[in-house]
């Protein structure tokens, strides 16, 4: 029996075993949660295989997305970071990128993880969408607005209603799983 998959996961090999063995599975690593939140962030307005195909230079210029290193980022280092032809070098993506990890550290101190931080808008349950083979995800939800609208309140940067909805699928708090 052929393995059921959305379209955009049968596009390429790349795309195939992302979605087999990482998209849409239950993530509570905050490490994987920062770097798919940090992905996600640098896939607007791009497509995820180039984002995907360069993640290995995303982990090496972001030092594995170690989130407390990440959070310690000065100027020298986004200037680093915009020199490296690996990745997409976008400012205000980076810049994005070392708030957030800033905000999680902020968390942990606190004694909450970015698991329970992200996991609560959902209640620690994951939220099921059914979608038919050929059906699209939608590009926004009534969840992913209300996610993105208090992540923005808690100060994090660069996470739109569109980029969230992105994350919560990749990271299995909505299961949009064939």
């Amino acid at each position: 029996m052929k393995k059921q998959r959305p379209d955009w996961a049968q596009t390429s090999e790349l795309m195939r075993d992302y979605y087999d063995q990482v998209w849409g599975y239950p993530v509570h690593d905050d490490q994987f949660l920062f770097e798919m939140l940090t992905l996600e962030i640098f896939q607007a307005g791009l497509s995820w295989e180039i984002i995907w195909r360069r993640r290995a230079a995303f982990e090496r210029a972001f030092d594995h997305f170690a989130i407390e290193r990440v959070a310690q980022y000065t100027d020298r280092d986004v200037t680093r970071l915009m020199a490296d032809e690996g990745i997409i070098r976008n400012r205000l993506k980076i810049l994005a990128t070392i708030n957030n990890a800033q905000l999680v550290r902020k968390l942990q101190a606190q004694g909450q993880s970015l698991d329970d931080y992200i996991w609560s808008f959902v209640d620690h349950q994951a939220q099921r969408l059914v979608l038919k083979p050929g059906e699209t995800l939608p590009a926004q939800t009534d969840l992913s607005r209300k996610v993105a609208r208090q992540m923005k309140r808690d100060g994090f940067k660069f996470v739109g209603p569109t980029i969230i909805y992105s994350y919560l699928t990749a990271v299995g708090l909505v299961n949009a799983r064939l």
